[in-house]
C-alpha cells in the first residue's frame, strides 16, 4: 500500500494500542505518550529520532523537575514562581546549544509534559515512589518515543515498494 495509508493504518492501531495500555494496565498520561510520539517524527525518526526525542524531552523533563524543585522551595510568590520559570527556559534554550538537544522543542515538550503531569495528578514533584510526577512523565514520554519507533517500522513494512528494474 502507500506510505500515507500504512502509516495511517499502523498510527491508527497503534494509538488504540497506547490509549488501552495508559488506561489499565500502565497509568501514565496518554497525551504526554502522543506529545513524545510527535517528537520522535519532527526529529527525523529512524533510530537517531529515536535517541534524539528522548534525549531531548528527558532533558526538559529534568529542566522542569529542577524548575519545580526551586519552586517548592521558595516562598510561592507570583514573583518567585515567574524567575524559576525564566530560569527554566534559559536553561532549555541553553541546552538547545549541544546538538543531540540542538530542536528546542523538543526540549520544551518535555518541560511541559514533567508540568502537565504534576497538575494532572495533583502530586507535588517531591512525592516519593513511582507515582512521583517526573518519574511518570519519564515513563510515559519513553513510551512514546517507542510508539512512535514501532509506528514507523510497522508503517514502512506495510508500505508497498515498487521493483524497477531497467534492462
Amino acid at each position: 500500500m502507500k506510505q500515507s495509508e500504512a502509516y495511517t493504518l499502523s498510527i491508527g492501531v497503534l494509538a488504540v494500542v497506547d490509549t488501552w495500555l495508559t488506561g489499565t494496565v500502565f497509568p501514565v498520561p496518554v497525551w504526554v505518550t502522543f506529545i513524545a510520539w510527535a517528537s520522535f517524527f519532527v526529529l527525523g525518526g529512524g533510530t537517531a529520532g529515536l535517541v534524539k526525542s528522548v534525549a531531548s524531552n528527558l532533558t526538559g523533563l529534568l529542566i522542569s523537575s529542577l524548575t519545580l524543585l526551586a519552586i517548592a522551595t521558595t516562598h510561592r510568590s507570583d514573583f518567585a514562581i515567574a524567575i524559576c520559570v525564566g530560569i527554566g527556559s534559559a536553561a532549555m534554550v541553553q541546552a538547545s546549544k549541544i546538538r543531540l538537544l540542538d530542536v528546542l522543542p523538543a526540549i520544551v515538550w518535555g518541560f511541559a509534559s514533567t508540568v502537565g503531569t504534576t497538575v494532572a495528578t495533583g502530586k507535588a514533584i517531591t512525592t516519593p515512589g513511582m507515582s512521583n510526577p517526573a518519574l511518570v512523565a519519564a515513563a510515559a514520554l519513553v513510551t512514546g518515543a517507542v510508539f512512535g519507533f514501532v509506528s514507523e517500522r510497522l508503517g514502512n513494512a506495510l508500505t508497498f515498494k515498487r521493483d524497477v528494474r531497467l534492462n
